[in-house]
């Protein structure tokens, strides 16, 4: 119990979950097609998790080597 990491978030699961359901909106509204909102909004999903994620594990990084 003594090694109990703090709560993160994987951002790049949730941008694979939430992209396509807002690309689906996204492609009704301004394709009137949702197959290719889907492709649109798992593609940002996707790049939009993926830097989040980099940026917390960086910033992680960072926090850890700072302590002399």
């Amino acid at each position: 119990m003594a090694d109990e990491e703090e709560s993160s978030t994987n951002y790049l699961a949730l941008g694979i979950a939430l992209g396509p359901a807002f690309g689906v909106v996204f492609g009704l509204v301004f394709f009137d097609n949702v197959g290719l909102g889907i492709a649109i909004g798992m593609g940002l999903g996707v790049a939009l998790g993926a830097g989040l994620e980099s940026q917390q594990s960086k910033k992680e990084d960072d926090d850890g080597a700072a302590s002399p």
